[in-house]
């Protein structure tokens, strides 16, 4: 998560975005960087609104401007399965290394979900429980235009690394493995859908 004063602008993490790069090309400007432990930089809209809004609102007497990413779900997916195939990735129950995508995507769409596949949800973690969500979210696949964003408020060019790419593996899924995917992940594709291009 960064904050920047200044600007009123909150950007939230969430995972298996690009948030590494963004947190990476921005910490330096931001008036706050939280990047570690992981449950404090990827605070989700409902704990950032419930916690860290109205503290920042009091302490500014001024709105606040949040924004995030979200990736396709299915590619959010992939990424995770190929993020957790890493040769150090230091908990066994969490690798997915000689697991098919096919396997992966099963498990996270099982309840409850097994230590390799339970990495929550972009829908979860950028819908509010309550009240107000994320002011602008933009597109993974569209980063060219939260760039453009932070530039502009930000007053700077902004050119973002390459950093914690995961490894390339192949990600096909069974049609039936695909149509349960979207059953489950229904709220995740209806609210990717509802995003500009």
């Amino acid at each position: 998560m960064l904050v920047f004063w200044e600007q009123r602008l909150v950007f939230l993490a969430t995972p298996k975005t690009g948030s590494t790069a963004i947190a990476s090309a921005l910490e330096s400007l931001a008036s706050v960087s939280i990047q570690r432990p992981p449950v404090l930089k990827h605070t989700t809209v409902h704990r950032f609104r419930r916690f860290f809004g109205p503290y920042l609102e009091a302490a500014s007497k001024a709105d606040w401007t949040v924004v995030a990413m979200m990736r396709e779900p299915r590619d959010w997916l992939s990424s995770w399965y190929r993020f957790r195939s890493r040769p150090d990735q230091t908990d066994p129950a969490k690798s997915t290394a000689g697991m098919s995508f096919d396997d992966f995507v099963r498990g996270w769409c099982s309840t409850p979900r097994p230590a390799f596949a339970d990495v929550g949800s972009q829908a979860r973690f950028l819908k509010p429980r309550q009240g107000e969500g994320v002011s602008r979210l933009f597109r993974y696949e569209d980063i060219d235009s939260f760039v453009h964003f932070l530039e502009d408020r930000l007053g700077c060019e902004i050119i973002l690394p390459r950093l914690n790419v995961s490894p390339s593996r192949a990600t096909e899924l069974s049609s039936e493995t695909e149509a349960l995917l979207h059953e489950v992940a229904a709220d995740d594709f209806a609210l990717y859908a509802s995003l500009t291009p």
